[in-house]
């Protein structure tokens, strides 16, 4: 019998709540040992109760854990300015690990965090659970197959209204950095909806764990929370073989739509309507149902265990996730000073603390973009500010591509 692969959960509140309760409620059925926890705030975790009924111990630091026990396996679920250190620090003491998205704020972060785990000769898998979904590996084998043809062109419009009291959850969401000088860069693509843009580059990849690289990317930045960064962003990317990448996201738009996108290929598309909508591909042949990609949130988390005994790469790793990484670095380095809308346009309602802050049209502003395949600029919205043509193939280190900018 093989000896259980032993755990150690670093974040428990937020989405780290979400991996525990999966843990606990399946600590019979699964050859896993959780064997300790790691949070500086652990009150917040809904199931502290039940971790200390079980004797599992709860640290402040992922250091004091390691000084006092070992894992197999590192499940990484705290704020993205501590993923790069953290996972670093795993693979140092023999971890794999499963880091949740994205892999880092930067994409020095991320080459570094790719050295360490070339170093420790482990694996390092990023939890963009689509790319570990039944429905989005059997739609990345047919693209890989040829079925569809050239990719031509993606796009993907995601609009879902966040209020007030989202961006006082936590002291880093909107955040361009901690109070350390951390980089951050919360924003929907680099978190809500970075499983989006993500999504986009990843089956494009030639190979089950690899994506595609975008070389170029221009932005148009926007914000009517009152944040540092943005909460509104379209964006053109291109990759290395010429494919149109088209990311359409908001948190202050006032209708709540999607994700919707259009994979657009020489021979047939790939599209889907919603949250709730399953994934279709259209072809002359007729139409090919992959289901939804949501029905397996965690499948990430199963399939890392299950490897850490096995000889297979994740479905999505530190490669896989880059060409995210690359996109976001790239758009902020487009628009440096993120646009505010204008007052007039921001309608907020509900309480202080909770209101609702949306700008009136944006959502058909956005909509006609996608339509239309532009970006706001380009259809003389008087509100829109074009960012500029960023180079992303020799793009190294945020801001400005290399370390002397």
């Amino acid at each position: 019998m093989k000896k259980p692969v032993s755990i150690v959960l670093v974040g428990i509140g937020g989405m780290g709540a979400v991996y525990l309760a999966a843990l606990l409620e399946n600590k019979e059925k699964r050859d896993f040992r959780l064997v300790g926890t790691v949070d500086p705030q652990p009150r917040r975790c809904p199931q502290l109760a039940e971790l200390r009924a079980l004797d599992i111990p709860v640290f402040e630091q992922l250091e004091e854990f390691y000084g006092r026990y070992r894992a197999d396996l590192a499940i990484i679920a705290s704020p993205i300015h501590f993923h790069c250190a953290q996972t670093c620090l795993a693979l140092l003491r023999e971890s794999c690990v499963l880091c949740e998205k994205p892999a880092a704020g930067t994409v020095q972060e991320v080459l570094r965090m790719r050295e360490a785990e070339k170093a420790a000769g482990r694996w390092v898998a990023v939890g963009f659970q689509w790319s570990f979904s039944t429905a989005i590996q059997a739609l990345k084998n047919d693209i890989q197959a040829g079925m569809y043809g050239r990719p031509r062109r993606l796009r993907c419009l995601y609009l879902w209204p966040r209020n007030e009291a989202y961006y006082r959850r936590n002291d880093w969401a909107g955040k361009l950095k901690d109070a350390e000088g951390r980089w951050i860069l919360d924003s929907p693509a680099n978190n809500a909806m970075a499983h989006d843009l993500h999504n986009m580059f990843y089956v494009l990849g030639g190979e089950r764990e690899t994506a595609a690289r975008p070389v170029r990317v221009e932005a148009e930045l926007y914000r009517a929370h009152k944040i540092e960064n943005f909460d509104t962003a379209a964006l053109r990317c291109h990759t290395g073989d010429g494919v149109e990448i088209l990311f359409y996201v908001s948190h202050a738009a006032a209708v709540d739509t999607g994700p919707v996108f259009s994979y657009e290929f020489e021979r047939g598309a790939v599209r889907a309507a919603g949250r709730e909508s399953d994934i279709k591909g259209f072809l002359p042949s007729g139409e090919k149902n992959y289901s939804t990609p949501d029905r397996e949130p965690l499948r990430k988390m199963w399939e890392a265990i299950d490897q850490v005994r096995g000889e297979d790469l994740p479905s999505c790793g530190l490669e896989a996730a880059l060409g995210q990484t690359l996109a976001v670095n790239g758009a902020q380095d487009s628009r440096p000073e993120v646009e505010e809308f204008p007052g007039e346009i921001i309608v907020s309602q509900g309480e202080p603390g909770n209101r609702e802050v949306t700008v009136a049209g944006l959502a058909e502003v956005l909509d006609e973009c996608y339509q239309k395949n532009s970006l706001p600029s380009e259809l003389g919205v008087p509100w829109s500010r074009k960012g500029r043509a960023v180079s992303l193939a020799d793009y190294v280190y945020f801001p400005g591509g290399s370390r002397s900018g």
